[in-house]
């Protein structure tokens, strides 16, 4: 079973036991959007997607600033979506999935002229042993007429590949956040992926 299919039959089995309220939009979604390097920790936690008729138009990220030594850095512990409908900066739904509990959250970025996001990078930090993991970084996104955002995140690790463009435009997300480890290394974020809806 491939990548995705395996994504797909996940999403499935988890709007049937244990869904939210908007779990119906997962029926709406055409495909899912990945990146190959995201961080080896944490577990996928619950999805979450725009309204009917909305599309992520912006995001905003929650981001730990460095702590220097000796603290523990995470550096990204947050995405949100904020979904429009007309007007990009007005008629907006604000959604994320879990986030780690570090850091504060960014002024939105927005696509121009109403677009909407359509495919992704993700900045990360190759695993160090021994050492301080930060897994995911920053996250860039490319907009329906071409333009590319760069989130205001941390500078540790590289940017991967771009995801498979989704055909109009991203309606929700699902993050791989590794819980708090106590006095042992922390990483929060580690991989996201998104949802491309038809309508």
């Amino acid at each position: 079973m491939g990548r995705g299919a395996r994504a797909q039959l996940l999403l499935l089995l988890w709007a049937t036991c244990c869904g939210h309220a908007q779990a119906h939009r997962l029926s709406d979604y055409t495909s899912v959007i990945d990146v190959t390097n995201g961080g080896p920790w944490g577990d996928w936690a619950w999805p979450e997607m725009c309204p009917d008729g909305f599309f992520a138009g912006g995001f905003s990220l929650k981001e730990e600033p460095p702590q220097g030594i000796p603290g523990d850095d995470t550096a990204l512990n947050g995405i949100r979506l904020h979904c429009s409908r007309g007007n990009a900066e007005r008629n907006t739904q604000v959604v994320e999935s879990q986030s780690g509990r570090w850091g504060a959250w960014s002024e939105p970025l927005w696509c121009p002229g109403g677009g909407f996001l359509v495919a992704f990078s993700l900045r990360v930090e190759a695993p160090r042993t021994p050492g301080d993991n930060t897994a995911a970084n920053n996250v860039r996104f490319r907009c329906s007429d071409g333009t590319e955002l760069e989130g205001p995140g941390l500078a540790w690790g590289d940017f991967g590949e771009w995801s498979k463009p989704c055909p109009k435009g991203v309606c929700g997300l699902q993050t791989k956040v590794e819980q708090p480890r106590g006095l042992r290394d922390d990483t929060a974020l580690n991989d996201v992926r998104f949802f491309c809806c038809r309508s």
